[in-house]
């Protein structure tokens, strides 16, 4: 039996996207968004693992970009350039989608107004609460809406309600003062009402502090939708294999078909990958998202702190390829982009890399999102039963 290991690097996207022009921040159409691309020629970009993987050449087939100073020709790995069919460039749409299920509906997304929300959903957080009111009810930056409202929040009490141009609904609330118990009670009862409206999301944000210090803690948890059908970690778990999740990979698929979840900043999860590189049985599959990239980076628009990130992924990349036992795949993705060069804040509709060993050298072209899970399937002897055709050589 063989093992496959299924790396997420939230929004490490490579432009390209053929609908980008659908897709928006603020009033700017993502058209030419490219996050590698911007970054490399912003910063410079010293990846040598995944440019020997083949990610320069994925760069230039989704994107015709070759003066990025990453290497097109003659890479060691299989690789090649995922385009995106769902109607979202949001965490749940990448992951359900690179696992089989692309999403079949529109999600709900809030307008950029004061109030955000209808009248019912801010009667039911105020009922779930017990308190008279909510704070925010408005598009916001997590931090930024923790520094201006956390005083107040600490006065009266009434949770810090907010979203995003995301399909989300996020709740932050001090650990101490509100109670990290009670948030979660919060978000996990409001879930049903918007999970009902297709709100991808709930997401709890606890916090610490005192005005002028207010820090996010790493206890955040996410209340996604579930996937519409089985996905890749249900086709894995039916055939009897285990399914390490690492990250909010429990989370974003509602813990279906997991058989095991470890948490934690993205530093904290390489230790597990490394870690499951060594334990994980042969059969399983681990799958992993690295969020940072996405939420430190990203959405913040440091293009210095996003290239960094990708140096330390590559670094460690390479001690998880050199710990591989014979037969492994381990196969790198990304979920949508979030171009830190870009206007805005939000995430960026583009193709995404799709960088793999194991699978010997090969192009495997332009494909769909699906395609991944169809390939891991393939790879670990286990029937796909999603839209995706498998790309494994042979």
């Amino acid at each position: 039996m063989t093992r496959a290991f299924l790396i997420v690097i939230d929004s490490v996207g490579i432009g390209g996207a053929p609908d980008a022009d659908r897709f928006f921040n603020g009033h700017l159409p993502d058209t030419g968004a490219n996050t590698v691309a911007h970054i490399a020629r912003a910063e410079g970009l010293d990846v040598p693992v995944m440019d020997r993987l083949g990610l320069g050449a994925a760069l230039a087939l989704a994107s015709g970009v070759t003066d990025a100073g990453l290497a097109t020709t003659a890479p060691e790995g299989a690789w090649g350039a995922a385009t995106e069919v769902s109607p979202g460039k949001d965490t749940p749409s990448g992951h359900w989608e690179l696992a089989g299920v692309p999403v079949p509906w529109d999600w709900h997304y809030f307008p950029d107004t004061r109030p955000a929300f209808p009248e019912e959903v801010r009667q039911e957080a105020c009922r779930l609460a017990g308190t008279d009111g909510i704070l925010g009810d408005c598009h916001a930056s997590g931090t930024e809406i923790i520094a201006r409202l956390g005083e107040e929040h600490l006065r009266t009490g009434w949770p810090i309600c907010y979203t995003s141009a995301d399909s989300v609904f996020q709740i932050a609330a001090h650990e101490e003062a509100f109670g990290l118990d009670r948030l979660l009670d919060l978000c996990r009862g409001l879930a049903p009402m918007l999970h009902a409206m297709k709100v991808g999301r709930v997401i709890a944000r606890p916090f610490v502090g005192a005005p002028g210090s207010f820090t996010r803690t790493p206890r955040r948890r996410d209340f996604a939708i579930a996937p519409p059908a089985p996905t890749l970690l249900d086709w894995a778990a039916g055939a009897g294999r285990p399914v390490h999740a690492v990250g909010k990979i429990g989370d974003i698929f509602s813990m279906r078909g997991i058989t095991d979840v470890v948490k934690g900043p993205d530093a904290a999860l390489m230790g597990h990958l490394h870690r499951l590189m060594d334990e994980a049985e042969e059969g399983s599959l681990t799958f992993a998202n690295l969020v940072e990239f996405d939420s430190e980076y990203g959405h913040r628009r440091d293009v210095a702190g996003y290239r960094r990130h990708l140096e330390w992924f590559d670094a460690e990349l390479g001690r998880l390829l050199s710990a591989a036992r014979p037969g492994d795949l381990i196969l790198v993705t990304a979920d949508h982009g979030n171009d830190p060069t870009w206007a805005g804040t939000d995430h960026t509709r583009e193709r995404v890399p799709v960088l793999a060993h194991g699978l010997g050298p090969a192009e495997l072209g332009l494909m769909a999102f699906a395609d991944v899970a169809a390939t891991v399937a393939d790879h670990l002897g286990v029937p796909a039963r999603g839209p995706g055709r498998s790309r494994r050589p042979g």
